[in-house]
């Protein structure tokens, strides 16, 4: 299984991973530049690379991994997502999206389709989710 999830990852990364996985990054660097924002960036970066390699990998909810609610869960983390949303999400999500459906056109397509649709969802509201290996989970 792992050599099947090598070649989606390496096939993803030269058909448009590697695009938004720097787009998560830049992101993550604009984010950067206010204090206020660095939670933000690091949380692009994290999910920045699960867009170079998204194959194998899941975004669970903090919450229902650990059982215990933190700042990213709870109301705080509500708030954080708007003001993600109306920032940096929304443009994320439309790249993933246009991704998505150049994907779908093709047969082959598909699997990638559904990464990028999976991304654009992620993009909407990251606070208060992790990355997990689908083994760990």
């Amino acid at each position: 299984m792992s050599v099947l999830r090598l070649i989606f990852n390496v096939a993803w990364f030269i058909m448009g991973g590697f695009i938004m996985g720097l787009a998560w990054w830049f992101a993550g660097l604009l984010c950067f530049i206010s204090i206020i924002g660095i939670p933000f960036g690091r949380a692009c970066f994290v999910i920045g690379e699960m867009a170079f390699w998204p194959f194998g990998q899941e975004n669970v909810n903090r919450k229902h991994l650990s059982g215990i609610e933190d700042f990213g869960t709870g109301p705080l983390g509500m708030v954080g997502n708007v003001i993600w949303f109306l920032f940096c999400g929304i443009w994320l999500a439309i790249g993933h999206l246009t991704h998505a459906l150049a994907c779908f056109v093709t047969i082959i397509g598909i699997p990638f389709a559904i990464q990028h649709v999976k991304l654009a969802l992620l993009s909407l509201t990251p606070i208060g989710q992790t990355i997990v290996t689908k083994e760990s989970y």
